[in-house]
C-alpha cells in the first residue's frame, strides 16, 4: 500500500525520538531518515522503526540502559568520587591525549615541550569535587576542552606565548565539580574552550534537521496552495 506524507512524518518523528534517547547514532539516524522521506510504500517504512519502541513508550530495560551523560543535564553525583585513571600527561617531541570516560585526579599535571597535548573533560569523571589542573608548555601547545555544565576557573599567563581561556570561565550546573586550571606557556600556547557534549551535538543536529524539514514542508504546502 502506498504511504502518505503523514505516515512518513510519523516515522521520521519516531527516528528523531530514538536519536534523542540514544537508541540510534547520528549515521543510523541520517540513513533511516533519508529512507523514510523517500519511501513510497508501507513495506519500505516499516523496517525503519521495526527495532524501535512505539513513540512515548520506551521499555524499562532501554530506559535503564541510558547513561546519565545522555540526559539534557549531567548527573554529577554519578561522576564524582571515582579512583583516578590518570594523574598527568607528558609530551616531549610528541603528544598525549586524555579524552572519553577517563577519571581526572584531584591534582592533574600536564607538560608539553616541543610537543602537544589534548585534555577533554566533556565525558570525564572526577576523583574529587575540587580539582586542579596544572598545565605547562615550553615551545608547545596544550588544549583543554570543558563542557558547558562544568564550573571552571582559568588562571595563568604566557611569556612570549599565550594562555587563552577567559571565555571558558564560569559557573556550572548544580553539583558540578570546581575545576581550577593553572596554566603557564613559554614560547607556546594553552587554550581552554567550552564545547557541547556528543549527546548535545547530536540533539542539536536532530533539531536542525527537524526545522529544515518543517521549512521544506511549509514551503511545499505554500506552493501547492
Amino acid at each position: 500500500m502506498r504511504a502518505s506524507d503523514a505516515e512518513r512524518e510519523r516515522v521520521a518523528e519516531s527516528l528523531r525520538d530514538a536519536l534523542a534517547e540514544g537508541r540510534l547514532d547520528m549515521d543510523e539516524f541520517e540513513q533511516r531518515l533519508e529512507a523514510a522521506y523517500t519511501a513510497r510504500t508501507h513495506g519500505e517504512l516499516e523496517p525503519l522503526v521495526r527495532d524501535l519502541p512505539a513513540p512515548g513508550t520506551p521499555g524499562p530495560a532501554a530506559r535503564s540502559a541510558r547513561r546519565p551523560e545522555d540526559e539534557a543535564e549531567v548527573h554529577w553525583p554519578a561522576r564524582i568520587g571515582h579512583p583516578p585513571t590518570s594523574k598527568g600527561g607528558f609530551a616531549l617531541w610528541g603528544g598525549f591525549s586524555r579524552k572519553g570516560t577517563w577519571t581526572v585526579a584531584r591534582k592533574f599535571t600536564a607538560f608539553a615541550m616541543w610537543g602537544g597535548g589534548d585534555i577533554d573533560l566533556r565525558e570525564a569523571r572526577f576523583e574529587a569535587r575540587e580539582t586542579v589542573l596544572r598545565v605547562f608548555t615550553i615551545m608547545g601547545g596544550i588544549g583543554v576542552t570543558v563542557p558547558p555544565e562544568l564550573h571552571v576557573q582559568v588562571k595563568g599567563f604566557g611569556v612570549m606565548g599565550a594562555v587563552g581561556g577567559s571565555k571558558a570561565n564560569g559557573e556550572g550546573t548544580p553539583g558540578s565539580p570546581h575545576v581550577t586550571i593553572v596554566a603557564f606557556a613559554l614560547l607556546g600556547g594553552i587554550g581552554v574552550d567550552r564545547k557541547p557534549r556528543k549527546a548535545q551535538r547530536e540533539r542539536l543536529r536532530a533539531e536542525r534537521e527537524r526545522e529544515r524539514r518543517e521549512r521544506l514542508e511549509g514551503k511545499g504546502r505554500k506552493e501547492l496552495g
